[in-house]
């Protein structure tokens, strides 16, 4: 069975061989699609070959009744929006924490029968894992729950649709561990009046869903803050209060943080050697030798690097340093510093002592 619109398919399906460490879900629990209600959607007559062939995104698709539910309007900005601000949010908490979150956008999920074949299927607008080398949805064709695990929140964006007499109650019967509904604040001219704007966090409990005040994935995250981060345009302070605050309470757990992330490492490493190379500027009334000195083997023993007494013996007073700085950061060792100041690169400009 290939995905929806050419996103990642999840097999819902019982199983006691799982490997993962996230707990698998429990077994389908059989809800009739009669039962469902679908507000916001149109019927669509669809077999399963025609359902193999469609290209399009759609809410539900039924193999019973061969019916498939699609959003009466359609995907637009307002709708597509929240998910993707969640994604970038999320990336931000993740470079605060060290380590990888990934979302991997509106997401199929398949629930197939005895015979293999696709019984239900039903798409989300975004799913978010937090710890995604546990997945591997990027290489999977397909994704077995109870094999595999769930997410940790999965988003529906409700602007023309109301997920509480539908989706919400297939996701409870699924087993997953928390749902946010978000109604955005940009309306569209179809959205029912009552339909207020807001974010509404379903966690589940014995089995069942019930509403909470606050994330139980992103300890602390609160639902009308994470509603204002998804409809701001540009995060405001308060919004980057919270990633760094969750962030580094996530890394906490893991005994990571913002040094553990590639690209902050290393713009905190150059904001360390401006500081210091800004140090050597002001400090020059107190001997410049002997202060640059001290701050390159600063640098060179925080990075783990030994470094003997004559550490800039050899090297020329005439050199910046901005390139003796730049050296240390740099280096794997004191004979490689000292190399690299013997060549300074191409482009650096030695000044006069």
């Amino acid at each position: 069975m290939r995905s929806v619109a050419g996103d990642a398919v999840v097999d819902i399906m019982s199983s006691s061989s799982s490997k993962s460490k996230r707990k698998a879900a429990p077994a389908v629990s059989a809800l009739a699609i009669s039962d469902l209600e679908f507000v916001g959607c149109e019927a669509v007559p669809m077999t399963a070959a025609e359902f193999d062939a469609y290209e399009g995104r759609l809410e539900v698709w039924d193999a019973e009744t061969e019916t498939a539910w699609v959003v009466r309007d359609g995907p637009d900005f307002a709708h597509e929006s929240p998910a993707q601000g969640l994604a970038g949010l999320v990336e931000r908490i993740a470079a605060v924490r060290g380590s990888p979150i990934r979302c991997y956008g509106a997401v199929g999920l398949v629930v197939r029968g005895e015979d293999g074949r696709a019984r239900r299927v039903m798409q989300a607008d975004q799913v978010v894992y937090l710890q995604p080398s546990h997945t591997d949805l990027l290489t999977a064709r397909s994704m077995v729950v109870g094999k595999q695990p769930l997410p940790d929140v999965v988003l529906e964006v409700d602007n023309t649709t109301d997920v509480r007499r539908g989706k919400l109650l297939l996701y409870e019967s699924w087993g997953f561990p928390e749902l946010w509904v978000e109604v955005p604040e940009q309306r569209t001219p179809s959205r029912p009046r009552g339909r207020r704007s807001g974010l509404t966090i379903y966690r589940l409990v014995a089995g069942s869903y019930r509403e909470s005040p606050v994330s139980g994935a992103f300890p602390g995250w609160r639902a009308p803050a994470i509603h204002t981060a998804l409809n701001e345009a540009e995060p405001s302070g308060w919004t980057h209060v919270d990633l760094e605050r969750l962030g580094r309470a996530l890394g906490e757990k893991e005994g990571t943080g913002p040094d553990d992330d590639p690209l902050l490492h290393s713009l905190r490493e150059q904001s360390r050697a401006e500081g210091r190379s800004q140090g050597l500027v002001e400090g020059q009334s107190q001997g410049r030798a002997e202060g640059r000195a001290e701050a390159v083997r600063a640098v060179l023993q925080s990075r783990g690097i030994a470094c003997s007494a004559d550490l800039l013996a050899d090297i020329p007073d005439a050199l910046s340093d901005d390139v003796v700085v730049a050296a240390a950061l740099a280096c794997d060792s004191e004979r490689d510093f000292r190399a690299r100041l013997r060549r300074p690169p191409s482009g650096s400009r030695p000044v006069s002592g």
